[in-house]
């Protein structure tokens, strides 16, 4: 029998072993190193309300472990409470037991027990937790660009390299941009110190009247390991609210051409090659007949929807594409079957009114919960899931109704690591 509780003090120690073996890559060897981040984990456990660490003991033993995160997102411009879930590990001897699988079942009962109608993590394998209905989120691109390919603006004025000084207000330009941007989280000034007290990370802001409105965090690196004088600037994150900001900082950018060999950007931005003069990363890769690589991109971030009635409920406000429409949504979970089964909304004008079970409804959509919560947050279209046979739709004629209900002007953005 598996039992899941917070980790105490006395655990934190076992736990890290399990993340030691679990993730070599993280050379965690020696024991200096392992107490070292024994110490950082257990302070952040304890002075981090919204982040604890939890153990998965049989038998009275430690064979797995996990870290959650409580979380406050924009959700399609509504305010709302999402789970995150980070640092699953197995212990080696463990493997192929369902100790992960156990966990993760644990992790989306506390997120719907706390009134969290969103799950999310980054998987070590997307195949694994798709299984367990978690749908893919926006793509990753990473852009590595010669700074004179960077638009150089009229003016650099206002931007300046940031102090410890400067937190709060780049803490309050980030939390405002979270406020107009979908699937932002709310970041807390320890998250912000954890980020910045990095070894190397540098801050440049744009100011104006006072105010940051825009900032960079990067990093130097190494261009080639033969040359010292050849380096590289990865930006970690970028964040502007204006035009002008945006503008200063790609300013700034492009002005380091004659030490910089090229600036590497990791963006939820499909249409960022349209700013550059160049947008061939460098590769010299040609896809036939003549597309120039301009970027990389990955799938990470992934959303579980864990409560389909109790979504609509907070988004209760939110405009579905201002259709009219009685919607009967057939959701299969075979993860979490108290997810499973029949949703009937009413929109009115776009808004959602949950009906109950039984009542008479205009269309059914069947789909997998996975397909059903990147649809919702607009990562793809209804259209994209019925073409590719992942949505059945009982009539035809509502195919453009239920494509408009979740069609959404942006991707989701999350710049959090968790």
């Amino acid at each position: 029998m598996s039992i899941v509780k917070k980790l105490s003090e006395a655990d934190f120690g076992d736990f890290i072993n399990v993340l030691a073996n679990a993730y070599p890559g993280a050379r965690l060897v020696s024991q200096e190193d392992k107490e070292k981040y024994r110490q950082r984990l257990f302070q952040r456990h304890q002075r981090d309300p919204l982040f604890d660490c939890y153990g998965l003991y049989r038998d009275g033993s430690l064979v797995g472990g996990m870290a959650i995160h409580d979380f406050t997102m924009n959700l399609l411009s509504t305010k709302a409470k999402a789970g995150g879930l980070d640092s699953v590990a197995v212990d080696l001897v463990h493997k192929k037991e369902k100790v992960a699988r156990d966990m993760t079942a644990y992790f989306l009962k506390h997120c719907k027990a706390r009134g969290a109608t969103l799950a999310m993590l980054y998987p070590f394998r997307p195949d694994f937790y798709k299984r367990m209905g978690f749908g893919y989120g926006t793509k990753m691109s990473q852009y590595r660009v010669r700074p004179a390919s960077l638009p150089r603006g009229s003016s650099k004025e206002g931007v300046q390299i940031l102090g410890k000084e400067d937190r709060p207000a780049l803490l309050a330009c980030y939390n405002r941009c979270v406020e107009r941007t979908h699937g932002m989280i709310e970041r807390s000034a320890l998250e912000l110190d954890t980020l910045l007290d990095r070894p190397g990370v540098r801050a440049v802001g744009y100011k104006k009247n006072g105010k940051i409105l825009g900032y960079l965090f990067f990093v130097f690196r190494r261009g080639r390991e033969d040359n010292w004088l050849i380096n590289d600037i990865h930006v970690r994150e970028i964040i502007y609210e204006t035009r002008e900001a945006l503008a200063r900082l790609l300013t700034f950018l492009h002005t380091q051409l004659d030490q910089i060999d090229h600036i590497v950007f990791n963006l939820q931005d499909d249409a960022f090659h349209h700013l550059l003069l160049d947008p061939r990363n460098g590769s010299d890769n040609l896809i036939p007949l003549v597309y120039h690589e301009s970027n990389t991109q990955g799938v990470g971030l992934l959303y579980r929807v864990v409560d389909t009635p109790g979504i609509f409920q907070v988004l209760c406000e939110h405009d579905f594409g201002g259709q009219d429409c009685r919607l009967e949504l057939s959701i299969r979970d075979d993860f979490f079957p108290e997810n499973d089964g029949l949703t009937i909304v009413r929109f009115e004008d776009g808004r959602p009114h949950l009906m109950q079970e039984g009542s008479a409804f205009d269309v059914q959509v069947r789909l997998d919960i996975s397909d059903f919560s990147s649809m919702l947050l607009g990562v793809v279209s209804f259209k994209h899931l019925y073409r590719y046979g992942l949505a059945d739709i009982s009539d035809a004629r509502y195919i453009e109704v239920v494509n408009a209900l979740f069609r959404t002007e942006e991707k989701p953005v999350c710049m959090t690591e968790f």
